[in-house]
């Protein structure tokens, strides 16, 4: 079943809220990377909340947002990057991380992660130079560290919640999450309310495996607040890699790069960080490769 994701907005102009079941594409992700439980999460959560910041900061096609975090955690670093039409890939840097569970029975997404490093987003609208938004780790179990980029890099005062059910051998049972973002006309008792219902919300994970709907969990988030949703579209796992792609990567090589791999390998495989793809060169295509490199050079 194809994953959705929702835009809302509150009917007194006061919020705009986001709900995704990113059930299918974090599974795609998993089986793609290979992921283990600790880092399936962290690498879940990522990839659902830069699925959400996209749905709320890109407009068009062309349009590109970028997750950067780098923790002191055993899961290293993790890259997604995100589009305005519903797709996302990433990956983590260390897959193969499993923990014990945290004091509450969860997977200790925090202490893969780390509670030191830090949280960037990069915004390439087309415009020229790409505005990238940085601030420090203040958890590590994401949700919140999410939060504390759009109200200190963005200005927005907002609240996400994002969550990975991951199964015994690893699959993927559930995942989704949530952002609500104040608009200038939020009013301050709606605020203390949205802000009191949230923080008593149960996981995005039990609300999916209870059969909500995204837009039952957007409506659930913002308590008795009436919600209209404006948008549903469905989210994927894809990259838009390719054998040419990388080919022009090739050919950018210093030309004695090229040479080595002909004369000791005899052709070359690359491997796709964002989505595991790979991709072979044979001998005469790295000829091909070596002359474009040696007419640049």
């Amino acid at each position: 079943m194809a994953d959705k994701m929702i835009t809302a907005v509150s009917t007194d102009g006061g919020f705009r809220v986001f709900a995704v079941d990113a059930t299918a594409t974090v599974s795609a992700a998993q089986q793609r990377h290979d992921t283990w439980s600790a880092a399936s999460a962290a690498l879940g959560r990522t990839l659902i909340a830069t699925s959400l910041l996209a749905a709320a900061g890109l407009k068009n096609e062309a349009d590109l947002l970028t997750v950067r975090l780098q923790g002191n955690g055993p899961v290293g670093a993790i890259v997604a990057d995100g589009t305005a039409h519903g797709t996302v890939r990433g990956y983590v840097q260390h897959p193969h991380v499993t923990l014990p569970l945290n004091p509450v029975g969860k997977i200790d997404v925090a202490r893969a992660v780390g509670d030191q490093g830090i949280l960037a987003v990069t915004k390439d609208l087309g415009l020229g130079e790409p505005f990238t938004g940085q601030v420090p780790l203040v958890s590590g179990e994401l949700g919140e560290d999410f939060t504390y980029y759009l109200a200190k890099s963005e200005q927005i005062p907002a609240a996400v919640g994002l969550s990975v059910f991951v199964n015994a051998d690893n699959s993927i049972q559930v995942a989704g999450g949530f952002m609500i973002q104040a608009l200038p006309g939020a009013s301050d008792t709606a605020l203390r309310q949205v802000e009191t219902t949230v923080r008593t919300l149960p996981l995005v994970s039990e609300m999916l495996r209870s059969g909500l709907t995204p837009a039952q969990i957007a409506q659930r988030a913002v308590g008795q607040l009436p919600l209209k949703v404006v948008a549903d579209v469905p989210l994927a796992f894809a990259c838009p890699c390719s054998k040419a792609h990388f080919a022009e990567i090739i050919a950018t090589l210093a030309p004695q790069d090229i040479r080595e791999m002909i004369t000791q390998d005899h052709g070359a495989t690359v491997t796709c960080k964002f989505c595991g793809a790979r991709y072979a060169y044979s001998e005469p295509e790295l000829q091909d490769l070596l002359r474009k490199a040696e007419d640049h050079d």
